[in-house]
């Protein structure tokens, strides 16, 4: 199974820089790339989309266009990063992105959809690699 590293390999085919990273957000990342990240989790577009906050409408448009907006972009790379985090927490791409996919009771059912629910989610992984979640 391929997984999904936006902001490592599917960005350049190695570790990017992040004034390159930034570059490439403002500019759009290409739908594929949101294609890797929707193979990856194993989730339909629709509700990758809605995890992103993206609509159904948009996603359609962004499909044709074949490229992301900025904004859209970063939700990509940031859930692309939590994926990541999640995985080495869990030891196992399955267990990560099984508990991705669940809204968070530690977090009142809140997910990754924005900046700061992208924090407390990585806050959240945190507590649980270093066994402090109760």
């Amino acid at each position: 199974m391929k997984m999904a590293t936006l902001d490592k390999n599917a960005v350049g085919g190695k570790s990017t820089h992040p004034t390159e990273l930034i570059q490439r957000i403002q500019k759009g990342l290409r739908f594929t790339e949101l294609k890797t990240l929707q193979d990856t989790l194993e989730l339909p577009f629709e509700k990758l989309a809605a995890k992103l906050c993206i609509s159904r409408s948009t996603l359609q448009r962004r499909k044709a266009a074949g490229r992301l907006s900025p904004d859209e972009s970063d939700k990509v790379v940031r859930f692309s990063r939590l994926l990541r985090h999640a995985t080495a927490v869990f030891g196992d791409a399955e267990r990560a992105r099984a508990w991705l996919k669940h809204p968070q009771v530690g977090l009142g059912g809140a997910g990754p959809s924005t900046e700061t629910g992208a924090r407390e989610v990585e806050n959240l992984l945190g507590r649980i690699e270093y066994s402090v979640y109760t």
